[in-house]
């Protein structure tokens, strides 16, 4: 039997993430039952469970998933990019994908009290990316000096949140370009 390659795993992994974060999102966490993973993924649960412990396991590795990369771009080019780049997917044809997930973590932060203990330390992560990125754009001049820190971060993350929940809702997301640009100035030295 040949032996498969960690590129080759890491490749299976990726591509289970990817389908079961459209499952998650089209169906929920509860309706993403087993047999819609092994639909959505095209694989055996032994497939699917031999990269993830359980259906919890492979829930929370999406969100992480999200989270890593929302927390590089956070660090490159900052909150509100992240905030374009979610106005981009909602043009494309499949929103189903990050959106749905965001949303479903929202959800299990409100109604799962474990999953919200172990989500904390993950979303930390995107705070204190934030933190950082305003920190050094302060330090370079680039952001106003009379708000503290906190204060813009939480501004920025409401903004996130919102914007987030106007999409969830189905409202028009190609007229808010203009809106970001507001938000990002909003942060910037005058």
């Amino acid at each position: 039997m040949p032996r498969v390659s960690q590129d080759q795993l890491d490749a299976r992994r990726q591509e289970i993430l990817t389908a079961a974060r459209v499952c998650f999102a089209r169906h929920g966490y509860e309706g993403a039952t087993v047999r819609r993973l092994e639909e959505a993924t095209g694989l055996s649960r032994g497939a699917i469970f031999h990269h993830f412990r359980d259906k919890d396991s492979l829930f929370l590795a999406v969100a992480e998933d999200d989270a890593a990369a929302m927390v590089e771009t956070v660090a490159r080019n900052g909150l509100v990019q992240v905030m374009r780049d979610l106005l981009a997917r909602a043009a494309s044809p499949d929103t189903t994908g990050w959106l749905g997930s965001q949303l479903e973590v929202s959800r299990r932060l409100r109604t799962d009290p474990a999953f919200a203990r172990r989500w904390t330390e993950r979303s930390a992560a995107i705070a204190e990316a934030t933190r950082d990125r305003l920190l050094r754009q302060r330090e370079a001049g680039v952001l106003r000096d009379d708000v503290p820190i906190d204060v813009l971060a939480q501004f920025l993350k409401l903004a996130y949140d919102g914007l987030v929940l106007h999409l969830a809702m189905g409202r028009p997301a190609d007229d808010l370009g203009p809106v970001l640009n507001l938000v990002e100035e909003a942060v910037r030295r005058r």
